[in-house]
């Protein structure tokens, strides 16, 4: 489709449109259209009938009033105050769906300064889905999208960026869409699993050795740091690295060169590194596990992984995605996901997989039902049924919060380090009013 354009705005604002290859709009201080390139036309499937003079939030969105006014950070508003440049990722209405857009608003001014227009430009997040797809991060909540913008804003450079996320919340995924929305992208991403990598493996494992270095050592080996040459090397469960080998890990990355073992010709490094841990490294630094100096190269960018309990809006699109990928022709009855909403998911994403393939071959039919989940999934008491009160209607506060601590247990299923976080109080705190309270 050809752009369409406003007969009153400057040719020379016009032209610059054209420039941007991503979709790019013209926008006036009260969010109206007014001009829009070939390439936004055509991925959004509009025309100069349908889209002039029509709110952008209109059409992104389908909202009857403004980004900020809906819950959502609104890049114009941001622009308009700062007098910035602002850049936001959105989940956008298109024709083929919704999809994760990274957009950014540049203010244009005038001879005296004065903002006059605004230009937006959107690029498609091609590292995530908000639909059922079948390979890739798929989310659309608050707080995989918050996650889904470090991503997006880290990718493009070498910055060492450190994911900190519990065990089972995709960490090499991510990791994986870091690679792929980089400049490094051709080249190799290597994983490496630090937990189980002893301390006479690792050297041999990360740096490679010469025939004969040592016993068993018949060929020459490349490493993984040669491996990931112009790409990407990722150490997972970085916080497992021996304390011995984290000087050795330490010197790789401050000098960029490292020798395989029994060889003294000295090799260049070139890797882009991602780093992930589900340990707390700034606790370890300081009970002296692991090396401050080391902990401050890898953590240049830190991305933090949303547990799933804390991206329970993605519940039902995480199922219906991890079904089709497991080649399943069933559906979740509306009970059995309420169930699941109830239930904590220590294990995360991993974990709901490992609950769906159980279910699955308990389900006889082609639904799954709440009696085909395991015993500690089934439902938590609803949290809003009504309390009994004294003659008065009144109950008092400390009976309301020991009927709340206990439905929140009953839910958290006994891991009350993670009802301790949600409650913003210590896990001793917490096992104390459990105590005073008879709470089992």
């Amino acid at each position: 489709m050809s752009s369409f354009v406003n007969a009153e705005v400057p040719a020379e604002i016009i032209s610059m449109l054209q420039l941007y290859a991503d979709p790019a709009i013209l926008l006036s201080k009260d969010y109206r259209i007014i001009a829009a390139n070939s390439a936004y036309c055509e991925i959004y499937g509009t025309d100069k009938e349908s889209i002039q003079n029509q709110h952008c939030y209109e059409i992104s969105h389908r909202y009857t009033v403004p980004c900020d006014q809906a819950g959502e950070s609104c890049p114009l508003k941001a622009s308009l105050e700062s007098g910035e440049t602002q850049r936001v990722l959105h989940l956008h209405h298109t024709p083929r769906g919704e999809e994760h857009v990274d957009v950014q608003t540049h203010p244009v001014r005038n001879d005296s300064g004065e903002i006059i227009y605004l230009v937006e430009v959107m690029c498609q997040a091609k590292i995530a889905s908000a639909i059922p797809a079948g390979a890739g991060l798929v989310g659309r909540s608050k707080a995989f999208n918050d996650m889904l913008e470090m991503i997006h804003r880290s990718a493009p450079s070498d910055v060492t960026v450190l994911l900190q996320g519990e065990s089972g919340t995709g960490k090499e995924l991510v990791a994986k869409a870091l690679h792929d929305a980089s400049q490094r992208s051709r080249a190799a991403f290597v994983p490496v699993e630090c937990s189980g990598l002893t301390e006479t493996l690792f050297e041999s494992e990360l740096f490679g050795h010469e025939k004969g270095a040592f016993t068993g050592a018949h060929n020459r080996k490349i490493g993984l740091v040669e491996a990931a040459r112009g790409g990407t090397l990722f150490l997972d469960e970085v916080g497992d690295i021996p304390l011995s080998m984290q000087v050795k890990l330490l010197r790789l990355l401050e000098t960029g060169t490292y020798r395989r073992v029994g060889s003294i010709e000295t090799q260049e490094a070139d890797f882009r590194l991602v780093c992930a841990s589900h340990r707390n490294l700034k606790q370890m630094v300081e009970e002296g596990s692991f090396r401050q100096d080391l902990y401050y190269r890898i953590s240049a960018f830190p991305i933090h992984l949303p547990a799933l309990r804390e991206r329970l809006d993605d519940l039902p699109l995480l199922v219906e995605t991890l079904l089709q990928r497991m080649n399943q022709q069933i559906v979740l009855h509306a009970n059995t996901l309420a169930c699941l909403k109830s239930y904590s998911f220590p294990g995360n994403i991993r974990e709901l997989r490992n609950i769906l393939e159980r279910a699955s071959l308990m389900a006889d039919g082609d639904t799954i039902l709440p009696q085909h989940l395991a015993a500690e999934m089934q439902c938590a008491p609803s949290s809003n049924q009504s309390m009994p009160a004294n003659i008065d209607g009144i109950l008092p506060l400390m009976e309301v919060e020991r009927r709340y601590l206990q439905q929140m247990v009953h839910r958290y299923h006994g891991d009350n380090k993670s009802l301790a976080s949600q409650l913003g109080i210590s896990e001793r705190t917490l096992y104390r009013k459990l105590k005073e309270m008879k709470i089992k």
